[in-house]
């Protein structure tokens, strides 16, 4: 590590998120804070007064994405974009998302408290709604923020309460009518850079402290629904049925398998939701619907999947005698990050003597959603035993450290 090398508080990062975990409609059983609830106002609200202490240009968008940004130049040039979300999934872990806001805005902070010369703007981003867990439907915010999804999209995104996207975002206080309105630009950003926990074993089980991110994963997301017929399960002759719950077993446990071994080694496919109704232990079900998550860090895969999907949704129903419906709710496109802030990142983790390592993300991630805007990178840190979405994910603060320096070195040469 050179001797001029500049090092975030550690200490101050632990403070901010020991306080926003805080922020749980769910204390003592993980981290829930979805988009638009009282924890995520709570959250705002913190990082509101965080902004102002450090004077940063704030400005809110109509779906609630944050952009703050340090300017020590006062000058129009674009900005170097780093940052992450602050929502989680139900019963979640207290480091998705969170850690990679934080390590921004220590970034931010430490570039400012050491009076670092810069010429470009550095600006902390927030985006909203990146789990999906109101609308089913994930990267909302930053696909809001790139013209992937419009008011009216919106208008048709619909959480468990059958409200729409854009109601709750008006009712949240943001203004939703003005989506579409101010969207980024590529004038508007040099780079853009998200620190992430891994969410998944590779980095502790090579033993690295770092992943530099090469590609992320694309999706498709489905939801499929299969009708039958609802009736008594003693006086039912099992020829005859017309069980949507068999239908959908079919075609879930040939899904597996044909992701497992028809497609590229980085291709995968799940279920993890499934609805059954009427839902009773002595009842055969009228109604089935489940939610299929198909990614890959190559568009073939995923279409491969996809039209697997579909054929096998018609094929198995027509042999139940069910009626389906088969909806696409969510999409995002692979995307290669850049060759020029890997470079960057390499060259500063040699820089710090870091044990790193290139990696892909099977997890979508909002950096994605801007790669067709400016040039993208990821910083990965490890996770514990693989672990996230749950109340066991953990990853150390020494990690979440090394991260944000390596962010911060690199910030500070983008930014020259």
């Amino acid at each position: 590590m050179t001797e001029n090398s500049i090092s975030i508080n550690k200490k101050r990062l632990i403070k901010d998120m020991e306080a926003i975990n805080s922020n749980t409609a769910t204390p003592g059983n993980g981290s829930t804070r979805f988009s638009y609830s009282e924890e995520d106002r709570k959250t705002r609200e913190y990082l509101s007064r965080e902004f102002k202490n450090l004077n940063l240009e704030v400005k809110t968008d109509g779906a609630g994405n944050i952009r703050a940004k340090y300017n020590p130049k006062e000058n129009d040039l674009p900005s170097v974009m780093i940052g992450s979300h602050i929502d989680t999934v139900m019963n979640g872990g207290e480091f998705d998302g969170l850690a990679g806001t934080i390590a921004a805005l220590e970034v931010i902070r430490t570039i400012k408290e050491n009076k670092t010369d810069i010429t470009h703007p550095v600006e902390l981003v927030i985006f909203s709604e990146e789990e999906g867990s109101n609308f089913g439907s994930t990267t909302v915010g930053s696909k809001v923020m790139t013209g992937k999804l419009t008011k009216e999209d919106l208008m048709t995104l619909y959480n468990s309460e059958k409200q729409p996207a854009y109601e709750v975002m008006k009712g949240s206080g943001f203004d939703a009518d003005s989506i579409g309105e101010d969207l980024l630009q590529k004038d508007e950003v040099k780079a853009m850079m998200e620190l992430h926990i891994e969410q998944g074993g590779v980095l502790e089980e090579e033993s690295k402290s770092v992943g530099i991110v090469h590609a992320i994963a694309g999706m498709n997301t489905f939801q499929v629904t299969l009708n039958g017929v609802s009736n008594h399960a003693g006086t039912t002759p099992m020829p005859g049925r017309k069980d949507p719950l068999v239908g959908a077993s079919k075609v879930i446990i040939a899904l597996e398998e044909y992701a497992r071994t028809q497609v590229n080694n980085t291709t995968v496919a799940t279920v993890g939701k499934l609805e059954c109704n009427p839902s009773g232990s002595n009842v055969i079900n009228k109604t089935v619907t489940f939610n299929v998550d198909i990614r890959d860090i190559e568009q073939s895969g995923i279409d491969q999947v996809s039209n697997y999907l579909k054929d096998k949704v018609k094929e198995t129903a027509e042999r139940q005698q069910l009626e389906y419906e088969i909806d696409l709710i969510g999409t995002s496109a692979p995307a290669r990050l850049s060759k020029t802030v890997i470079d960057t990142l390499v060259s500063k983790a040699e820089n710090r003597e870091m044990d790193y390592l290139k990696l892909h993300s099977g997890a979508v991630h909002d950096t994605m959603m801007l790669a067709d805007v400016t040039d993208v990178a990821m910083i990965f840190v490890p996770s514990k035993n693989g672990i996230s979405h749950s109340p066991d994910e953990y990853t150390s603060y020494e990690d979440i450290e090394d991260g944000a320096n390596l962010m911060l070195e690199a910030v500070i040469e983008l930014a020259q």
